[in-house]
């Protein structure tokens, strides 16, 4: 094909499209609505946050301004170092958890069931080892851990949720 013939052909494709592009001079539409208003709500997470606590609090419609999420209980959550001391048990309340940091613990409980090892998803018994570092779940009250027979030093472990000292 001889040059000029590609040059002529390259230059009504061009012009051709730019004809067709001009021709169908429409701006995209998406919905059609404005943002925000019934047609196309916009909801933010204080509205949510706020219609959730009207519903659990069994109130129905009310106002629209935001309000504040209430604030967990900082008594649960906190997280305490406990020193025990060797002769004690550390029981734990209902929903509690432990981390053994150091020294040597075995578990301690009143009944024939265990105490969750979240780590290594397993169940350890009365009087089995509490491993260092583990995450351990106590779901009934009457469970704990205590200083391992023989060991002179003090445990140390992290808490979070309600304990006893016995």
């Amino acid at each position: 094909m001889k040059p000029y013939l590609k040059a002529g052909l390259a230059a009504l494709t061009i012009g051709a499209g730019i004809w067709i592009g001009a021709s169908f001079n429409n701006t995209a539409t998406g919905a059609g609505t404005t943002p925000g208003t019934t047609d196309d709500p916009v909801v933010t997470k204080s509205y949510v946050e706020q219609q959730i606590q009207q519903a659990l609090n069994g109130g129905g419609g009310g106002s629209t301004n935001p309000t504040n999420p209430t604030q967990p209980s900082q008594g649960t959550d906190e997280v305490k170092n406990v020193a025990l001391k060797p002769g004690k048990i550390l029981i734990a309340d209902a929903g509690t958890e432990f981390i053994v940091r150091s020294g040597n613990a075995v578990i301690y409980t009143e009944v024939a069931s265990g105490v969750a090892d979240l780590t290594d998803g397993k169940d350890l018994l009365n009087g089995e080892t509490a491993p260092k570092n583990h995450l351990l779940s106590f779901p009934r009250e009457g469970r704990g851990i205590q200083v391992k027979e023989g060991q002179t030093s003090n445990l140390i472990v992290m808490v979070r949720g309600g304990y006893t000292i016995k």
